[in-house]
């Protein structure tokens, strides 16, 4: 089968739904698949980042990643977050999304849904991340665009039943959807072996973007009052702002800053860490894929209870981490303390990995985006 993924960015850009379209790109082609990403290039003509700058000289490149072929577009400018992009507009008049035999869109992604919405795929897949939830003027120009190429598509997918159940968006075509939670190549983090806490001060885990959704202000509040340090690994707009946020509660001495880490160091961060914790407040953060990470490397998860998102179902509480109220410092530092606890870490660590090797492999989640192409055809 010929698969044609569309994504915003690819590894090594960071984030979760490029995590994704990796995990699943590589499972494919193992499987003997022809499996290409189109996406945008996340780098200018110098090698810095672009995302974020509305002018930035980006070109097209192409490169592969294993087996898996990927093209990043140039594009000529950034507005709202989203890239203006020339070559795409080539690749859909020279026919690439008619193709092959299945095209699979991943969104939030406004340039490349407007690329489907103008082409006409044999087959299309989209797997619906989240709901537009913030930008609320780009999602009254985004939604008739997402109506019309969700109504065109064979299957979409949804990474949990809670998702699905709450999102209006797939509540609209929940004839065509299906839930496919995430995966991700479990090995890589069990390979890694859990170190030993005796004597230490508790380490304490954030990965992700600093954004207003994943709920770090909420985490440094909850530091207050708790042992330990707070490693943030990640960047983004608000950076200045919670560094500003940290010496005012008088635990920036306790917060190390990593913009960027390689694979390795971030494993060992999950083998080395008390908990990961992911404070999020809005179903912007609809899955938490960071969760799955942790728990291969049976890292206790410190989630919140996010209404209508799959994040604490990814992490159950009481079975591999807890789950507290959103927006809540205070709930959120006593269930820390809990995990302060050599017995009760040891427990949930242990229920953490055993979760992830039961629903969250690479393995099992190409198997079932198969069968939902085997629908689609």
């Amino acid at each position: 089968m010929r698969i044609l993924h569309l994504g915003k960015y690819y590894p090594p850009a960071r984030g979760g739904i490029e995590s994704h379209v990796q995990v699943l790109a590589r499972a494919q082609a193992a499987a003997g698949h022809a499996v290409e990403v189109l996406c945008f290039n996340h780098e200018d003509v110098r090698g810095a980042p672009a995302f974020g700058r509305t002018v930035a000289r980006v070109v097209t490149r192409e490169d592969t990643d294993g087996p898996v072929r990927v093209r990043r577009l140039g594009r000529a400018l950034q507005l709202a977050r989203t890239d203006l992009s020339p070559p795409l507009l080539a690749e859909v008049l020279r026919g690439r999304l008619e193709a092959t035999d299945v095209v699979h869109l991943h969104t939030p992604n406004p340039a490349m849904l407007a690329a489907c919405a103008l082409a006409r795929p044999r087959r299309l897949v989209v797997t619906h991340h989240s709901d537009i939830v913030k930008q609320r003027r780009l999602a009254r120009i985004h939604g008739p665009v997402e109506e019309h190429v969700y109504g065109r598509a064979n299957r979409v997918l949804a990474t949990s039943e809670a998702y699905a159940r709450a999102s209006e968006v797939l509540g609209r075509h929940r004839a065509r959807v299906s839930v496919v939670p995430l995966g991700i190549d479990l090995s890589v983090f069990e390979e890694v072996e859990r170190e030993a806490e005796t004597g230490a001060e508790p380490l304490w885990l954030f990965v992700g973007r600093l954004v207003y959704y994943k709920g770090l202000k909420v985490a440094l509040e909850a530091l207050q009052g708790l042992p330990g340090r707070l490693v943030v690994v990640g960047d983004g707009p608000l950076r200045q702002e919670l560094e500003s946020r940290a010496e005012a509660l008088g635990v920036a001495e306790r917060v190390a800053w990593r913009r960027d880490v390689s694979e390795a160091e971030l494993r060992s961060l999950y083998a080395r860490a008390t908990a990961l914790w992911l404070p999020s407040v809005a179903r912007s953060e609809a899955f938490g894929l960071v969760q799955v990470e942790a728990m291969a490397s049976g890292c206790p998860v410190l989630n919140t209870d996010i209404p209508g998102s799959g994040v604490p179902w990814v992490s159950l509480d009481g079975a591999s981490g807890r789950t507290v109220p959103v927006d809540d410092a205070a709930a959120f530092r006593a269930a820390a303390r809990e995990l302060l606890e050599p017995d009760v870490r040891t427990r949930l660590g242990e229920g953490a990995r055993a979760r992830a090797r039961a629903l969250f492999g690479a393995e099992t989640m190409a198997r079932a985006t198969l069968a939902a192409y085997a629908e689609a055809c």
